[in-house]
């Protein structure tokens, strides 16, 4: 069974789980402020599921190279929708500030924030 290591969290999932679900049903939420009410219920559409991903996962979606192609996220920077990302082994997940957790240029928001 995978481990999905997030901040100080660690939660086992099934293989293949779509890793937004896998953070919720364990309690974790993979959104900022008040993009906690205000997504896309794992659509794709909204981009504020966005995480750094290390690990096995599957290959990014039409939809999630769609989305992370236009402000504010930028397709160059490594970041995954995790309503889009399946995980295929043990992983480390890194959440940054911003609504849509786009600024990959400041240190990882610690859960809850």
């Amino acid at each position: 069974m995978p481990r999905v290591q997030y901040g100080d969290r660690t939660v086992e999932c099934d293989r293949e789980a779509i890793l937004r679900d896998a953070l919720l049903d364990a309690g974790v939420l993979p959104h900022n402020g008040g993009a906690k009410q205000l997504n896309c219920r794992g659509n794709g559409t909204c981009g504020t599921c966005a995480v750094a991903v290390e690990g096995e996962t599957s290959d990014r979606t039409r939809r999630e190279r769609w989305r992370l192609d236009f402000p504010p996220h930028d397709a160059d920077s490594g970041l995954r929708l995790a309503c889009q990302t399946r995980v295929e082994g043990d992983l480390s997940v890194e959440k940054f500030p911003g609504f849509w957790g786009q600024h990959v240029d400041q240190p990882p928001v610690t859960e809850g924030e």
